[in-house]
């Protein structure tokens, strides 16, 4: 603990380096808003990382309460990320084109931080860490491709809770994306059915549920904020743009989870 008398409220949050971190290429007056936009939703990203990885430890550990308190965290987080999106939205066509070529091929692709929330809720593809070779943050995203996701570790926990699940599903690659599978499903639809006979298992179903809720509108919300802002032009950094992000609406991350809702 800092007792000194001289340790200040900037000293402890790293005021001088955080506030001078802003770096406009242009003289134009909305480029700070992009930077700090793009800047704290990055610092947002990491307490969600942060969250993520100690909520799927403690999934791995079956202990529900503070995996929980984490997942219901995260779905805040988000939601402040959604908010984001409405102050950038104050950006017009014309102001955005006034500084957009000074950062060339600079994108939020590249960002490894939101390709890390993407690998630890399981939607994994190897050929993103290409985007991120000989960068400080491959090794990182690289083990977090091959490691248990979020829900990878949920449905682990369903098996030895006595649930039976089809040991190929347990077993397999975890580098790919996570597939639906029936034995899942199954037991996903007897806990909601039963909630009261598996209601730690049946919050954390829900709590998954809600931080998937906040993801996609987080999606949605980046998708209708690009259009507004860019149109149909290519990314910044090679993508089809909005097409390439309306194609990520299509990606559910616990399928199962909304799947059994129509039986229920």
């Amino acid at each position: 603990m800092k007792n000194d008398s001289t340790f200040t409220y900037g000293n402890y949050l790293g005021l001088e380096t955080l506030l001078s971190a802003q770096h406009p290429l242009t003289n134009k007056h909305d480029e700070m808003l992009f930077i700090i936009q793009h800047q704290t939703s990055e610092l947002w990203m990491k307490l969600a990382v942060h969250e993520l990885i100690s909520a799927r430890k403690a999934i791995s550990k079956g202990d529900l309460p503070p995996a929980m308190k984490m997942l219901a965290r995260v779905s805040r987080i988000f939601e402040q990320l959604n908010s984001a999106w409405d102050v950038l939205r104050t950006l017009t066509p014309d102001e955005y084109t006034a500084f957009r070529d000074a950062f060339g091929a600079a994108s939020g692709f590249q960002s490894w931080q939101y390709r890390e929330i993407e690998f630890l809720a399981g939607n994994k593809a190897a050929r993103h860490l290409e985007t991120h070779k000989d960068k400080p943050a491959y090794a990182r995203l690289e083990s977090a491709l091959n490691t248990p996701s979020l829900y990878d570790e949920a449905v682990a926990l369903l098996s030895r809770s006595g649930f039976e699940i089809d040991p190929n599903h347990l077993a397999r690659d975890l580098s790919f994306p996570y597939s639906e599978n029936e034995s899942v499903r199954d037991a996903w639809l007897t806990i909601y059915k039963n909630p009261k006979a598996h209601w730690g298992l049946f919050e954390l179903a829900e709590k998954l549920v809600d931080f998937e809720d906040y993801f996609r509108r987080w999606r949605f919300n980046h998708v209708t904020t690009v259009e507004r802002v860019i149109g149909f032009k290519r990314g910044s950094g090679g993508t089809s743009g909005v097409n390439y992000l309306k194609a990520m609406l299509d990606v559910v991350l616990f399928p199962e989870l909304w799947d059994i809702r129509t039986e229920l």
